[in-house]
C-alpha cells in the first residue's frame, strides 16, 4: 500500500521547509535508510531519511517551500495507482489523506550516507559563481561540499565525487584542498563577484533568515524591553587568562570567563534566569547559555548546559565544538534548544557598546563589547585601565530596572575579582 511523504517538524519553531533538491528520482527503488531529499530548515540545511521501503511513485514538490505535514513524495509498489491519493489531497476539503495512512521522515542527528543528486522538475535556482553545474545543469554534492567550496574558492567542476553516483561530499573538497588544488578562474564578466564574493540582485530569504526576522520581530515589538548598561574594569581577568593560558593546555577566553560570570550570577538572579509564558513566570533550575554565533545566512545559537557547574576549560572546549558545528551546519536540535540566557559579543569585531534583541523566550539577553584602553582613576591618580562596556537587554515583564542592575553588579564583581568563579 502507498504510503504518504509529509514534511516533519524539524525544530520547535519550524512552519515550512525548503526543499533544495531530491536524491531520489520518480521511478527509483528507495530503502529504508536512504537519504530522499536535502532539505534547508529554519536552522540548518538537512537531509531526509526514508523509512520505508518501495518505489518512488511521486514528488509533491520537486523544489521550493512546503509547510510542516505538506506532502513530500508517495512511495508504493512499482505501478500501484495512486491517483485517489492525489484527488484526495488536492481536495480543499479534504483535511488529512483518506487513501493511505501517512508517514513522516525525520533529520538524522548526524551525517548520513549521501546519495546521488538528480535532476529537479522545476528550473533551476541560481548558484554562486564558483559553484558549477552537473548532471543535467544540477550539481551532484552535499550541502556541507558545497559551503566548503565556496569559502575556499574552488569549482567543484574540478572535484571529483567519490560519494554515490559520483557525488562530492566533504572528503572530497579535503583532498582536492590538501591535494593543491586551485581555485578557478573566474569568468571576466564576473570578476568584481568573485573579489568580493557579492552577488548584486534579488536573493530568496532562507528558511533561517525568515526564522530570524519572525522570531526577533516578535521579541521587540511583544516584549517591553529597556536597557542597562554598565562598564567593568578587565585588568584583572586579563592578568588571569594570561596566567591560566601559560600553565595549562586549555586556554580560555575572554567570553569564556563572561559565560561563567554570567552562569554564576544568574544562580543568585533566578528572575534574569527565567522565562515569560503570559500567565507565568518560570524560574529555572538549570543555568543554559545561548551563545551566538555568526553564520553566514544569519545567526545560530547553541547552547552551554548547565554553564555554571562546568569549569572554564570545559566552558572553551564546548564552545569551540558547537561554534565549529554552527559554521559547518551540523547542529543538532538538542544542541541549539533548552536555553535560558543568552551571550551575543562583538567585542571581537572591534564594538566598543551595542544593544541586542531578547531571544525568546530568555528574559534576557547580555551584548557585550570591545575591551578598551582608557583613563580611569585608581586610589586618587589617573592610570590606564582596560575597561568593557556590556549592556544586558531586560524583558520588563519578568525584570525589574534593580533586579537587573543587581545581576550586572554581580557579573562585574565576578569580572573584575576572576579567581572568584575559579575556587
Amino acid at each position: 500500500m502507498a504510503e504518504i511523504i509529509r514534511m516533519p517538524r524539524l525544530s520547535d519553531t519550524m512552519e515550512e521547509g525548503n526543499i533544495i533538491g531530491w536524491l531520489k528520482k520518480v521511478g527509483e527503488k528507495v530503502e529504508s535508510g536512504d537519504v530522499l531529499a536535502e532539505v534547508e530548515t529554519d536552522k540548518a540545511t538537512m537531509e531526509l531519511e526514508s523509512f520505508e521501503d518501495g518505489t518512488l511513485l511521486h514528488i509533491g514538490v520537486p523544489e521550493g517551500p512546503v509547510p510542516v505535514d505538506g506532502l513530500i513524495a508517495i512511495i508504493g509498489e512499482e505501478g500501484e495507482d495512486i491517483s485517489g491519493i492525489l484527488s484526495a489531497e488536492s481536495s480543499p476539503q479534504a483535511s488529512a489523506p483518506a487513501a493511505a495512512p501517512e508517514k513522516k521522515v525525520e533529520a538524522p542527528a548526524t551525517e548520513t550516507k549521501p546519495a546521488p543528486s538528480t535532476p529537479k522538475a522545476s528550473a533551476p535556482v541560481a548558484t554562486a559563481p564558483v559553484v558549477s553545474s552537473q548532471d543535467n545543469g544540477h550539481l551532484k554534492a552535499s550541502p556541507l561540499a558545497k559551503s566548503m567550496a565556496k569559502e575556499a574558492g574552488i569549482n567543484l567542476s574540478s572535484v571529483s565525487g567519490s560519494g554515490d553516483h559520483g557525488r562530492i561530499v566533504k572528503r572530497d573538497i579535503e583532498s582536492f584542498i590538501a591535494g593543491g588544488g586551485q581555485k578557478a578562474a573566474a569568468p571576466v564578466q564576473q570578476a568584481v563577484v568573485q573579489e568580493t564574493n557579492i552577488e548584486y540582485g534579488d536573493h530568496p530569504v532562507s528558511q533561517m533568515r525568515k526564522t530570524i526576522a519572525k522570531r526577533l520581530g516578535e521579541s521587540k515589538f511583544t516584549a517591553p524591553h529597556f536597557y542597562l548598561t554598565i562598564e567593568i574594569n578587565m585588568d584583572n581577568a586579563i592578568a588571569a587568562r594570561k596566567s591560566v593560558n601559560e600553565i595549562s593546555e586549555s586556554r580560555i577566553s575572554f567570553n569564556d570567563l563572561v559565560i561563567k560570570a554570567c552562569a554564576m550570577a544568574l544562580k543568585k538572579h533566578p528572575y534574569v534566569n527565567g522565562s515569560w509564558h503570559g500567565d507565568k513566570i518560570t524560574l529555572h533550575q538549570d543555568v543554559n547559555i545561548g551563545v551566538a554565533v555568526a553564520v553566514s545566512e544569519g545567526l545560530l545559537v547553541p547552547v552551554i548546559n548547565n554553564a555554571d557547574l562546568k569549569p572554564l576549560s570545559y566552558i572553551n572546549q564546548e564552545v569551540r565544538e558547537l561554534a565549529e558545528k554552527a559554521k559547518n551546519k551540523k547542529l543538532s536540535l538538542q544542541e541549539m534548544q533548552g536555553n535560558t540566557f543568552t551571550i551575543s559579543n562583538l567585542g571581537m569585531f572591534g564594538i566598543e557598546e551595542f544593544t541586542a534583541i531578547i531571544n525568546p523566550p530568555d528574559a534576557c539577553i547580555l551584548a557585550v563589547g570591545s575591551i578598551v584602553q582608557k583613563p580611569v582613576v585608581k586610589d586618587g591618580e589617573i592610570v590606564v585601565g582596560n575597561m568593557m562596556k556590556v549592556t544586558l537587554s531586560c524583558d520588563h515583564r519578568i525584570v525589574d530596572g534593580a533586579v537587573g542592575a543587581k545581576f550586572l553588579g554581580t557579573v562585574r564583581q565576578y569580572l573584575e575579582q576572576p579567581l572568584m568563579m575559579m575556587v
